[in-house]
């Protein structure tokens, strides 16, 4: 579900490891009525009002009535995501900083039953949360033309204007030792007021099973969630939750490395793309 994420450990190569592009995925919330009934969900929202710099306010519910009952999964999928990362942001335990950088990034991770580790990024970027909306859910076709790590981002079923299934492929990067990977995915949206939320998770199809010469990867439940900062200038707060499985061979040491400074290259490309947006006016 949304944005599309961190694909960059398609190309890993131990000697590039540092220089990796990332590669967005992002995903979405939808918290409505359908989900209000759930017991953790007013501790879900603490969460997001403590962590994430948010006022607390429930996302409108958005009556989506797909024609047929395959969209109907596709729509529910996409909820199911967005509630399971909430869950992962809402528990506190475990988190532990792994990169500070200069500009005030903050990546912090946890560990997860089975061993994965998660990742969440805190950053501020300068623009609107409608432009980050249009950007990273959208115009999500257009990734691959401002983030080097993405060959190509297709909608293969779009199931009205918040959700959609898509298949991306990774860039082939020179001296890679595991290959290109692609990634078929739901993604779901959210949006309310001064606050979007971007979600999704990996989905099977039995129409568009792996492709040859890749191995598909499989990402999520994860989550964007983009808020207007309320001092007035312009800027938002870029909170995203990435949960890769990248599957192959690859030593988990080198994967969980990878994947943050993933994350973090991704956001580099994302002010990019922002700061061309700005000066084209």
């Amino acid at each position: 579900m949304l944005p599309a994420v961190v694909k960059l450990c398609c190309g890993i190569s131990y000697p590039h490891l540092r220089s990796m592009a990332g590669l967005q995925r992002a995903a979405v919330a939808v918290i409505g009525k359908e989900i209000s009934h759930l017991q953790r969900w007013g501790r879900i929202q603490h969460f997001i009002g403590t962590h994430a710099g948010f006022n607390h306010s429930e996302p409108k519910h958005e009556d989506i009535k797909p024609a047929r009952e395959d969209q109907l999964f596709y729509v529910q999928q996409g909820r199911e995501a967005m509630r399971k990362a909430l869950g992962i942001l809402e528990d506190k335990d475990g988190w532990k900083v792994d990169i500070t950088e200069s500009n005030g990034d903050v990546i912090c991770s946890k560990v997860m039953p089975g061993n994965r580790r998660v990742f969440r990024l805190e950053a501020v970027l300068e623009g609107s949360v409608e432009e980050l909306y249009d950007i990273l859910f959208v115009r999500v076709e257009e990734m691959h033309l401002w983030n080097p790590s993405l060959q190509h981002i297709k909608v293969l079923k779009q199931v009205g204007p918040e959700t959609m299934v898509t298949h991306e492929v990774s860039a082939e990067t020179a001296g890679n030792l595991i290959g290109q990977r692609d990634f078929l995915s739901v993604r779901h949206s959210c949006r309310q007021q001064s606050r979007v939320y971007l979600g999704g998770a990996a989905i099977q199809l039995e129409s568009f099973p792996p492709q040859a010469g890749f191995v598909r990867a499989e990402d999520g439940p994860t989550c964007i969630i983009i808020q207007a900062l309320d001092d007035n200038t312009g800027r938002i707060r870029f909170t995203w939750l990435l949960n890769m499985d990248v599957k192959g061979w690859l030593p988990k040491s080198i994967v969980n490395q990878a994947l943050p400074r993933a994350q973090l290259d991704f956001t580099r490309h994302l002010r990019r793309r922002l700061a061309a947006s700005a000066t084209l006016g």
